[in-house]
């Protein structure tokens, strides 16, 4: 049996009583062997960000996920000034900043606008992808891989239990596989959002045993 791959939620939310969906994303990744969730609200009230810290923890993950609400076409402020400090020249890029290459990225973001309204005839114009490219960037600057985003939108219109329920379930069921390396690597690179087509870049027990 293979090693788990370590994972590490990067999770930024100003406002957690009030949120609709992270925190219920969030919930059902507590408790889980080989991930670590590192609410940094929580853990930096003041926005003091313990640089060394951080440090360690990435260099003790193998997937670094960010986990946020997507506010203003970004991420909250406490993960921007986390990137700003923790992201330094010679550790994670620049001349012997290598510390971060080869790990996987992963950014989860909900948003409040639909899938339709991300598009050049939408309200928001850019694709949600366009608009995460100053994430992708900064990984691949780093070194890492960017996967396929994890997406829920339409926030605003998720009524009842079950459709939240579903998206928790997905989100779930792909950590679970990234964490046990069961996916299809090159189909789910293929993919636009990681919780797209899921089923079919999710190795079951069958599957991995013909790809031996």
């Amino acid at each position: 049996m293979s090693v788990p791959n370590r994972i590490l939620v990067l999770f930024a939310h100003p406002a957690l009583e009030r949120s609709r969906v992270n925190r219920h994303l969030i919930q059902a990744l507590k408790g889980i062997d080989s991930i670590t969730i590192h609410d940094l609200y929580e853990q930096y009230p003041n926005l003091h960000i313990h640089v060394k810290h951080e440090q360690r923890l990435l260099l003790d993950h193998d997937i670094i996920v960010f986990q946020h609400p997507f506010y203003w076409y970004s991420s909250p402020a406490i993960l921007k000034e986390w990137q700003d400090l923790v992201l330094e020249h010679g550790f994670a890029y620049g001349h012997g900043g290598t510390a971060l290459q080869g790990k996987k990225f992963l950014s989860v973001i909900t948003t409040g606008g639909s899938q339709e309204a991300y598009c050049r005839q939408g309200h928001n114009f850019f694709t949600i992808r366009e608009l995460l490219a100053p994430f992708e960037q900064t990984a691949r600057l780093c070194g890492m891989e960017y996967l396929p985003p994890f997406v829920v939108q339409g926030t605003h219109q998720l009524h009842g239990s079950e459709q939240i329920s579903k998206h928790v379930n997905d989100y779930h069921k792909a950590i679970m596989a990234l964490r046990d390396d069961t996916m299809h690597w090159d189909q789910l690179r293929q993919q636009k959002f990681l919780n797209h087509n899921l089923d079919q870049t999710i190795r079951t027990p069958e599957t991995s045993q013909h790809a031996q």
